[in-house]
């Protein structure tokens, strides 16, 4: 069997990993423990990829029986409308993570870095400070809001087939995001504090909790 191949850090990640390690040691001192929640990219682009065709079938139906003269117009203009949507939008939905954050973060934007995973093709925000709960899931979930279900409700509203495919594609795009926040939430502790911690390299956070 082949060994498995050791994954190479580019030199932003190692840094934020040499932060994560003092981090602990500091969390550590105040009497912190630590808890990995991690998500399999894997896993996860397979799920979504299930998942993204009962979504949009759903969607799309509740367009056409919301509206009274459903228009799928999908001609060259709004082809293009969509295309460029979802690329500016994907790159606004990490900004959002991290202008959410920021607000929340002793160093605000200082404290936030952005990235990309070749070897998954996802783009990525992290914080390197730790967050309470609520502000961890709040700058987790404010894309979905954003981007994905306002678009979506208006979409209805406005009679726009185009709108609703930028707002279903950004909820799906929120789909790392919902299933990182199941997997905080899931954990149990009988801890009184828990902090959460942004992992600095993969997909998924650390909760620090005493």
């Amino acid at each position: 069997m082949a060994a498995k191949k050791e994954r190479v850090y580019t030199e932003a990640e190692k840094k934020r990993l040499e932060r994560l390690t003092k981090v602990t040691e500091e969390m550590a001192a105040r009497g912190y423990a630590r808890n990995d929640r991690i998500i399999d990219l894997g896993k996860a682009n397979l799920i979504l990829g299930i998942v993204s065709i009962p979504v949009f079938l759903i969607g799309v139906m509740l367009f056409f029986f919301a509206s009274d003269s459903p228009d799928f117009d999908m001609g060259l203009r709004n082809s293009l409308i969509l295309l460029v949507s979802i690329v500016v939008l994907t790159v606004v939905h990490e900004l959002i993570h991290g202008a959410t954050w920021s607000i929340f973060s002793k160093n605000h934007w200082k404290d936030i870095d952005f990235g990309f995973i070749v070897r998954t093709m996802n783009p990525y925000c992290t914080c390197c400070q730790p967050l309470e709960k609520d502000q961890y899931i709040l700058g987790a979930l404010m894309p979905l809001v954003l981007l994905g279900i306002i678009p979506t409700v208006i979409a209805y509203i406005s009679n726009s087939f185009v709108l609703l495919l930028i707002g279903l594609t950004m909820i799906l795009s929120a789909g790392g995001d919902i299933m990182l926040v199941l997997k905080l939430l899931s954990f149990q502790t009988d801890a009184k504090e828990s902090m959460i911690y942004d992992h600095p390299t993969e997909a998924g956070c650390i909760v620090f909790t005493r």
